[in-house]
């Protein structure tokens, strides 16, 4: 209480206070960025206690293998209204930049991945227990925040940011699918929870798009080694690993054979997924084409599309039983 009214107090200090009698304060205009938004949630966010028979139990109720204990679970979420009131509220902005330094190549900030896996997971106890309360409608609220959430997760991000979000995804809908079982929706809420999750792409959202970043984001690494002036000092400092005898820094026709693969694995990315499945699969001998430099650094495709496949089986199973058939 004492903190917001300190803040109610240096707002008049700066903005001036008016008399009833002369023209409204106009306030400025709101962000339309929900990354901005986001990180005034992250800056709220109390980490859940290192307790680990609280974390064993709290792992239990977000996979549906017990159900919600107010009394050992209640303070973790009452510690972050805050920040999850903010965050709720963030979903519903049309835009989302996270501002990340792509210049930066692999040593870009990944300062977000680690509290968007948190506030998530905090998000889904929340609507765990508003469902437990009765509360049922502010539960499905909750969940579709927590859906749009991790849509907004994989904008501009590389795959760990994609992976990540596919992480929260699932989760999510493995939750609801639990929860929906119990009977405790009405048809107007399920048809609200089938809208949001019908809209999504089957594999949840752009791999291939995800796919290009990485590929922009290597890139800008062998530019980064070529400039060193240590150059396979800076290579092994950034992959963690000796640096080859051979390519480092790539020279152009090492660098071309990579662009090529990449682009045709976000091509195939773009596919349905069993097709992509086999594009990925016609692609090894041009990987193998790669010098072990570049290789390295590659991140596996067939993880990627096997991701794509787990957000598909998840929404698939979800929208079954929201609309049964």
């Amino acid at each position: 209480m004492r903190r917001k009214m300190s803040i109610m107090i240096l707002a008049a200090l700066l903005c001036g206070v008016q008399s009833p009698a002369r023209a409204e304060v106009k306030t400025p205009m709101e962000t339309r960025n929900a990354a901005l938004r986001y990180w005034q949630a992250f800056a709220e966010l109390h980490d859940p206690p290192v307790n680990q028979e609280m974390r064993i139990e709290m792992e239990k109720v977000l996979a549906g293998e017990a159900p919600w204990d107010e009394k050992a679970l209640r303070g973790i979420v009452a510690t972050n209204e805050v920040a999850l009131g903010i965050m709720q509220r963030a979903t519903k902005l049309p835009e989302c930049d996270w501002g990340l330094e792509y210049r930066r190549g692999p040593e870009a900030s990944m300062a977000i991945v680690p509290r968007s896996y948190v506030l998530a997971r905090l998000n889904l106890l929340l609507a765990i227990r508003q469902l437990s309360m009765g509360k049922s409608q502010a539960a499905v609220d909750t969940w579709i925040a927590g859906i749009r959430f991790a849509e907004d997760l994989s904008k501009g991000g590389s795959l760990v940011f994609a992976l990540t979000s596919k992480g929260v995804m699932v989760l999510e809908m493995r939750s609801i699918a639990v929860e929906v079982k119990k009977g405790l929706l009405n048809n107007a809420q399920k048809k609200q929870l089938y809208a949001a999750i019908s809209k999504l792409p089957e594999g949840g959202f752009d791999w291939g798009k995800i796919w290009e970043i990485e590929d922009s984001g290597l890139s800008i690494f062998f530019e980064q080694v070529r400039q060193a002036q240590d150059q396979r000092g800076f290579y092994e400092k950034i992959l963690g690993q000796a640096a080859p005898k051979d390519c480092v820094p790539p020279n152009a026709q090492q660098m071309s054979a990579y662009h090529d693969y990449m682009r045709k694995v976000a091509d195939a990315l773009r596919l349905p997924i069993p097709i992509a499945k086999t594009q990925i699969e016609g692609l090894v001998a041009d990987r193998k084409k790669i010098c072990s430099a570049i290789e390295v650094g590659i991140p596996s495709p067939e993880r990627t599309n096997e991701a794509r496949q787990e957000i598909a089986s998840a929404r698939a199973d979800l929208l079954a039983v929201l609309l049964p058939k």
